[in-house]
């Protein structure tokens, strides 16, 4: 019995010490891990709205640094004057459109997101093919746009469709890719196996990228529209590429400009409508954080009194903008144009809190060697 009694008070100090050890080593082990809660009690919610409002910001700064390499192109022919869209599509200075909207050009002049205007010069175009490439010299260096040369598409895809549609600078609309594989022929051109897309394309919008909605890759090139306006059709950039990188290489139709002539830049006549967009377009870069392109948007005499970093600090607290109104009308006695505008400013304050102020600025806008600019501003609080 006392044999029994030991063996059977070594087994169960065994079996204890056993279960102590595993749980020292359970817990040391699953001590190391933070549980997440798996309903929408405590902060799933709050976590979850934080994440939709990082993905809307990353939607708006993907459209916004994919608008600095989109450009519109004024073309004068003999048939009259039209409007369309292109994108930059290397370091040369290279943009990339359709044949129809450069067809019969005598002049093409391109105009930047940040207002400036340049001449351009046709490399390539095609017979058959829906597509043209334009030089501007005065661009070269700039940054383009990413191009999937060897994308596939799928029914599904998100996409943006950038461009000037109606002349409208800028201008976005979002969809996806509806279908693939569409042939049909369109004014003397073949469209075969292009996107079918849900982001309307409308009259001059022909030539701009269409985006990859996460990547902000351009993936084809929107190139017609139907007359309801609901459906589009874009060109893949895997069906064209080679033949753009050709016509880079390889420039036709190129008439070199006079010795003397350096500079293709151009000063148009002063308008209103062009003074409303810098405004506009310099409020658009401070409310994403762009800071280098609003201050490159100033005249000369701006940029010399006021250092970038001080520029930037006096908005580094300012969190969103909306634009309420915008008017411009010619200055007396001056060759500049007087732009009012009114905005709300979300700032955070020192306690971390955000709070809108409404302001009315006044800013004078003219060209500034041959570059449109914004020359001097005031702004005051409404109460």
């Amino acid at each position: 019995m006392h044999t029994r009694t030991w063996i059977s008070t070594i087994t169960t100090s065994l079996i204890l010490i056993t279960g102590i050890v595993g749980v020292y080593l359970l817990y040391n082990h699953f001590n190391h891990y933070q549980v997440k809660a798996t309903s929408t009690i405590g902060n799933l919610k709050e976590d979850q709205e934080k994440s939709d409002v990082h993905l809307e910001k990353d939607l708006k700064t993907i459209i916004h640094e994919s608008q600095k390499s989109v450009v519109q192109l004024d073309v004068e022919s003999d048939s009259g004057n039209s409007v369309g869209s292109g994108f930059l599509y290397n370091d040369q200075g290279d943009v990339v459109t359709n044949a129809h909207v450069v067809a019969g050009a005598k002049k093409i002049t391109i105009r930047t997101a940040d207002a400036q205007q340049y001449e351009g010069q046709l490399i390539g175009i095609g017979k058959s093919t829906d597509i043209a490439l334009v030089r501007v010299p005065n661009l070269k260096g700039h940054d383009p746009l990413p191009v999937l040369h060897n994308h596939l598409a799928e029914i599904g895809d998100e996409v943006i469709a950038l461009g000037s549609p109606l002349g409208l600078q800028n201008s976005v609309t979002t969809g996806i890719i509806s279908g693939l594989n569409r042939d049909f022929t369109l004014e003397h051109y073949t469209y075969s196996n292009v996107y079918q897309i849900s982001a309307p394309i409308a009259q001059g919008n022909s030539g701009g990228p269409l985006i990859d909605k996460t990547t902000g890759e351009v993936v084809a090139i929107n190139s017609a529209g139907t007359e309801e306006g609901s459906i589009g059709f874009s060109i893949p950039m895997k069906d064209v590429f080679e033949q753009l990188t050709s016509w880079s290489e390889n420039p036709t139709n190129v008439t070199p400009p006079p010795q003397n002539e350096t500079d293709n830049s151009i000063t148009p006549e002063l308008n209103p409508e062009d003074s409303k967009y810098i405004v506009g377009y310099f409020y658009e870069s401070l409310a994403m954080g762009d800071y280098v392109t609003a201050y490159s948007l100033l005249g000369s005499e701006w940029q010399k009194n006021t250092p970038y970093e001080k520029f930037r600090n006096g908005y580094i607290h300012t969190v969103d903008i909306t634009i309420n109104q915008i008017k411009a009308e010619h200055m007396e006695e001056e060759e500049a144009m007087q732009v009012t505008i009114i905005i709300d400013a979300l700032e955070r304050q020192k306690n971390r809190e955000t709070k809108t102020f409404v302001y009315k600025c006044t800013y004078k806008v003219s060209y500034e060697n041959n570059q449109l600019k914004i020359l001097t501003g005031k702004a005051t609080k409404v109460e």
